[in-house]
């Protein structure tokens, strides 16, 4: 008698890591776009005009969409009706849409205004808050292909190199963006290449839908777990816990203090180190590089020795010192700046290594993608208003001017900075007392020995 063993296409090692190098390419050049106009800030003002708080609404921007509207939860919501398919490809589009506005704004002067902002920045940010709905919805796509792909494999490290290769779109993006609008001589020349590389993209997440319509004909027949559906009640039981929402702000806290200081890192090296323009973007592409290789050495800390609570204290601490060190009228050299970027990137990869696989330890499994939405959505908020109160600070107290020259004094913003990693460190401080009272086992090894 013969017995046939049935095998699924994600049963191949080469097919399921190819599968992963689609996807991840996605999420790159979706990063790249997030952050190609972070270093622009100065150019912006002197070829455009744009002012500091112009220059933070359009960042707010990110937020319009996803935040206001309350797309990101339900582009989850989607995700489960439509699938992984159909939904990428909408994600996809929406991305290449909204970066075509972009390119369009930043490529000619407009004139005139719409709803009191200039035409030029209005249609910046309509175009903004459509790349980041398509990059949001993408984001939550990819895990749930890489859970699709990679469950009862190497999940956690495809995760991993999944993040490590959209934090390189971020590096990528600060280090490369000034050289290519000098030598282009047009400030929308990296937006054009980001724009191309989008485009790639889509086409190779249909190349992705082709296999996973194959994954589905290789699985016919066989009997797989369904997911539980989205119900109403999931997100008063979330909402009802006291660990979620020390959680969730710490995530919104933490991460003010990290991603919108990127946005106006740059400009910080220029104004404050007198670091050449050319070259500006390097030092803060230093942080991307070192959570490519930290956040995974510390999860795997944590999946082994545990301590998860502690991690987030340690690492809120070192946030504060770092921003604090940079609101300090004093060593203003590039190698300081370089070595507190050093220690803000290790900083960067202490808490979100500890802080994401402590969320399954205080909401059941069946509740989790509820729960991360919801955190993102939270999340998305500080990345939403937080560049919009920089930007403000900075046009009102921070603008100084010396003859035919303005620059930006950055104490005061990195002063507000420095607040939010305070208030960080004292939720974390909280977090870890709860855990103590509810025994979430936050301190614990995630590893069962």
């Amino acid at each position: 008698m013969t017995t046939t063993l049935q095998k699924k296409l994600n049963d191949s090692p080469v097919a399921r890591w190819s599968v992963l190098i689609v996807v991840a390419f996605t999420m790159f050049c979706g990063y790249f776009i997030t952050d190609v106009m972070a270093p622009l800030m100065d150019l912006l003002k002197d070829e455009f005009n744009w002012s500091p708080t112009e220059y933070g609404i359009f960042n707010m921007a990110y937020g319009w969409l996803n935040v206001f509207l309350f797309m990101l939860i339900f582009s989850g919501m989607i995700l489960d009706k439509l699938g992984a398919r159909i939904t990428g490809v909408f994600a996809c589009a929406l991305m290449i849409i909204g970066c075509g506005l972009k390119y369009y704004a930043v490529s000619q002067p407009f004139d005139g205004e719409i709803f009191g902002l200039r035409t030029q920045v209005f249609i910046a940010c309509i175009g903004f808050a459509i790349f980041a709905l398509g990059l949001e919805s993408a984001g939550i796509t990819v895990t749930k292909v890489i859970v699709r792909w990679f469950k009862g494999y190497e999940m956690a490290l495809a995760m991993g190199i999944q993040v490590a290769v959209a934090r390189l779109g971020t590096a990528l993006a600060m280090s490369t963006t000034i050289p290519l609008a000098k030598y282009f001589n047009s400030l929308s020349a990296p937006i054009l290449f980001g724009l191309g590389a989008l485009c790639i993209g889509l086409i190779a997440y249909l190349v992705f839908c082709v296999m996973d319509r194959k994954l589905d004909r290789s699985s016919a027949g066989m009997e797989e777990e369904k997911e539980e559906p989205f119900r109403l009640k999931d997100i008063g039981f979330i909402v009802a816990n006291k660990g979620f929402w020390l959680i969730a702000m710490l995530c919104v806290l933490f991460y003010s203090a990290v991603f919108p200081f990127l946005k106006y890192a740059t400009s910080l090296m220029i104004n404050k180190y007198h670091v050449a323009s050319e070259l500006a973007g390097n030092i803060p592409a230093i942080l991307p590089f070192g959570t490519i290789l930290l956040t995974p050495l510390f999860g795997g800390i944590y999946d082994k020795k545990g301590k998860g609570a502690t991690i987030m204290i340690i690492g809120s601490a070192m946030l504060i010192a770092v921003h604090a060190l940079f609101s300090l009228p004093a060593l203003n050299v590039w190698w300081f700046a370089s070595l507190l970027m050093i220690v803000l990137g290790i900083a960067f990869s202490l808490v979100p290594s500890a802080m994401w696989p402590s969320v399954p330890k205080i909401i059941p499994e069946n509740k989790l993608g509820t729960a991360y939405a919801l955190i993102f959505w939270v999340q998305n908020i500080g990345l939403s208003l937080v560049p919009l109160l920089i930007g403000w600070v900075l046009d009102e107290y921070c603008t100084v001017t010396e003859g035919e020259l303005t620059r930006f004094d950055y104490t005061l913003p990195m002063i507000i900075f420095t607040c939010f990693g305070l208030l960080a460190l004292c939720t974390a401080l909280l977090l870890k007392r709860e855990d103590r009272r509810k025994g979430y086992g936050l301190e614990k090894p995630n590893m069962k020995r």
